[in-house]
């Protein structure tokens, strides 16, 4: 197969397997693996719980918006997944600047599916609480139509990675994208 050239930008709440997807796509089709949230915590030299501690989720995605202007305007290179946090499309500037980057993909799963995957869920700020899947459920409601507004939607509830990358890489070629 030859290589793809082109950005892949994953998307989809917590849990739905995006960094872990990512990597092995981006590894299968040539590309380099972004995670946003990696690059939030360089630039900002604090990890994305102290950043929610220190400045709330508002500083957080004041940060996270100003990662996708330095990626899509090519800071960290091109032909790259980017594997996004799972409210980085709530903004309608951010799905505008990556879909003008690459192509969208949303990865879904279950509540139960996610909620296993997340485990304890120490990192994860928004999910602090005892009502997780109260969280989850309003949480999905409300990025509905964000997550909507994308080239291709994967529910990852019961496959295996490689299952969920070559449903990707169906339909880049599909598509011939690559």
């Amino acid at each position: 197969m030859g290589l793809f050239r082109m950005n892949i930008i994953l998307t989809g709440f917590m849990g739905t397997g995006k960094s872990s997807v990512g990597k092995i796509l981006a590894r299968e089709c040539g590309l380099e693996f972004l995670d946003l949230d990696d690059i939030i915590e360089t630039a900002s030299g604090a990890s994305i719980k102290e950043i929610f501690n220190s400045g709330g989720e508002t500083e957080f995605r004041r940060l996270e918006a100003e990662a996708i202007e330095k990626v899509v305007s090519g800071a960290y290179g091109a032909n790259c997944v980017l594997a996004t946090g799972g409210g980085a499309v709530l903004r309608k500037s951010n799905r505008d600047a990556l879909r003008r980057w690459g192509t969208v993909v949303l990865l879904t799963a279950s509540v139960d599916e996610m909620l296993d995957r997340v485990g304890k869920a120490e990192a994860r700020p928004l999910l602090s609480g005892a009502k997780r899947r109260d969280t989850i459920e309003r949480l999905m409601a409300e990025r509905d139509s964000a997550y909507g507004d994308c080239d291709l939607s994967v529910d990852t509830t019961g496959l295996t990675m490689a299952e969920v990358v070559a449903r990707i890489k169906g339909f880049l070629k599909e598509r011939g994208l690559n």
